[in-house]
């Protein structure tokens, strides 16, 4: 019996299934964009209309309506948390990992445990908290919020990413006497870089994506692009072409962060897959 070696290739027909798969998936945002360009009495005939006239009066319907600080508030939210996250994960990780605590499985635990509650079940909590410290509507706290929403996963996630750095290095690090901040900056960063871009665009995509708390916390001043993109759902009706061309613009910083981070995000997320 021939075996087929590694350099053979597998059977066409699985090419063309991976390629059928990965159409059919991305169907749905095709036809969102195809939409976007499409005006609103033919981006609402049912069966859809493919074939019809496109025009940009979906994208100047969108920027005409100010969205420039909901989006400025995504992204100050989305990159401060984030940020933020990060300080506080690569501590944390680093004595979860590297120099592991006592019952360090039960630490992560409790890091994994609070997120059982779901986000629906704090809401009202939150928002007495907010109105009565006065935070209602305030971009701050939703850093905050954002902020501890994310935590929990980035700790898991740098932890095992972290615990692929070389213990010699360190080591080594020690004996040229190099404090913890030296350390973390110069040796366990450089190593651990795709892990860190890994956790960080997951960050961001969670906290980017947010509409609950933001829609719950926030009215005008700190409303953020999820909220903006509800508005397009009035008592006159939806106007699909219009939402479709909102989602497309919002879709896009997140879209430029993956691509501009893809090769260390796929050598993050493949950390600790082969040893």
């Amino acid at each position: 019996m021939k075996r087929r070696t590694p350099e053979q290739g597998g059977h066409p027909a699985w090419g063309i299934a991976a390629w059928a798969v990965g159409l059919l998936f991305a169907a749905p945002v095709l036809f969102m964009v195809l939409t976007s360009f499409h005006s609103e009495t033919d981006a609402a005939t049912n069966p859809p209309s493919l074939l019809a006239p496109l025009t940009l009066d979906g994208y100047r319907s969108f920027f005409a309506g100010q969205p420039w600080p909901p989006l400025i508030n995504s992204l100050t939210a989305s990159v401060v948390s984030t940020l933020l996250v990060l300080v506080l994960a690569v501590p944390a990780a680093y004595a979860l990992s590297i120099k592991p605590v006592e019952k360090w499985t039960d630490v992560l635990f409790f890091f994994l445990s609070t997120k059982f509650l779901p986000i629906v079940a704090g809401l009202l909590p939150l928002y007495l908290f907010a109105n009565s410290v006065g935070v209602l509507d305030n971009i701050s706290f939703l850093v905050l919020l954002y902020t501890s929403m994310n935590l929990p996963i980035a700790v898991w996630m740098m932890r095992s990413f972290l615990a692929e750095v070389p213990v010699e290095m360190m080591e080594a690090a020690q004996l040229d006497g190099a404090g913890l901040i030296t350390m973390l900056r110069s040796v366990v960063a450089p190593v651990a870089l795709p892990g860190i871009a890994a956790t960080s665009l997951i960050c961001f995509i969670f906290s980017w994506n947010e509409l609950l708390l933001a829609r719950t916390l926030t009215s005008t001043v700190a409303s953020t692009s999820p909220v903006f993109l509800t508005s397009f759902a009035t008592s006159q009706g939806l106007f699909l072409a219009q939402v479709c061309a909102a989602a497309v613009v919002i879709s896009l910083p997140v879209l430029a962060a993956g691509f501009a981070a893809q090769d260390k995000l796929v050598q993050g997320l493949s950390l600790g897959a082969v040893k």
